[in-house]
């Protein structure tokens, strides 16, 4: 994958006090968490999304820069796109891992690029230098579902994204409460296919509540994950994005320029080299069955042979 230059345009007003305001824990260090710069530490700070499998690849991310000879602290589960981008902006943190097409549409709404190739060629040609710098992106990607019940399926006759739009206004939608303003969410949902659901309920990002929701019938549509093995273990439907409002969401480090030397780059494109989807699902399995994250993400760098 080529690598890309990357910048943030204006994200929601969050502020530091946001990072912990959103399930993750306070900055560790002083300087980071006056909005100064992590890197001065001398460590690689790096940072999560607020959800398990974001959080399984900045751990093997951290593993990846450690075995090299790499300083590196971890702030992980930081919280939305919303805040961890603008903590890698200010210095708060220096890495995270992120989703290409998530964050094409983060930075540009009206973006119409689908497909992997088209993104990161989008991605290469929005971005005005902003001090970010998104190394090589692996095959390994996570896109973005609608999935219900067999029976809610059934009832309404739904296999696609646009067979919803007859009914949406008896049906209720729920995701994490970014999606009310995300268009990769609620606004494109509506403007792409005239979705008007009933209601939002506001849950997580594609975890057990999300998941308890649509199986228990609190909710009839959900936004899970596409590697959620919890999908298929409970015989959910996964509806068709007929349209292509959501795109490729392969995975790629997100850096600040200070934080991209030439041993990180080299550590973290070895394991985008490496990732596929096939091994996320089967690492989020193991996550899902309790097993301690880090020595997951310890296995699958032993086992691709970079430890």
């Amino acid at each position: 994958m080529r690598r890309l230059t990357l910048t943030s345009a204006a994200v929601a007003a969050a502020g530091l006090l946001t990072l912990s305001a959103c399930g993750g824990d306070p900055l560790e260090n002083d300087d980071a968490a006056a909005g100064g710069d992590a890197s001065e530490s001398g460590a690689v700070t790096i940072g999560s999304a607020d959800f398990p499998e974001s959080q399984l690849i900045a751990n093997i991310y951290s593993l990846a820069l450690q075995d090299a000879g790499i300083e590196v602290s971890e702030n992980f589960n930081i919280g939305s796109r919303e805040v961890y981008i603008e903590a890698v902006q200010d210095g708060s943190i220096d890495l995270v891992p992120d989703y290409a097409g998530a964050l094409m549409m983060h930075l540009d709404a009206e973006s119409e690029a689908t497909e992997t190739e088209d993104v990161l060629a989008a991605l290469q040609e929005l971005l005005p230098e902003r001090g970010l710098v998104g190394l090589d992106a692996a095959e390994a990607q996570n896109r973005n579902v609608l999935a219900l019940t067999q029976e809610t399926a059934e009832e309404y006759g739904l296999e696609t994204f646009s067979d919803l739009e007859p009914h949406a206004e008896e049906l209720v939608l729920g995701g994490p409460p970014e999606w009310i303003d995300r268009y990769n969410g609620v606004v494109g949902l509506q403007d792409v296919y005239g979705l008007e659901f009933q209601d939002f309920q506001v849950l997580d990002a594609g975890g057990p509540l999300t998941l308890t929701a649509v199986t228990s019938g609190q909710i009839d549509v959900a936004n899970l994950f596409s590697t959620d093995p919890q999908v298929e273990e409970n015989e959910l439907v996964v509806l068709e994005d007929d349209q292509s409002l959501f795109a490729a969401e392969n995975i790629l480090p997100i850096l600040s320029e200070e934080a991209a030397t030439e041993e990180v780059t080299e550590a973290l494109d070895a394991v985008s080299a490496e990732l596929s989807t096939e091994d996320l699902m089967t690492m989020n399995q193991r996550a899902t069955d309790g097993e301690n994250i880090p020595g997951i993400a310890e296995d699958w760098l032993s086992e691709n042979g970079l430890r």
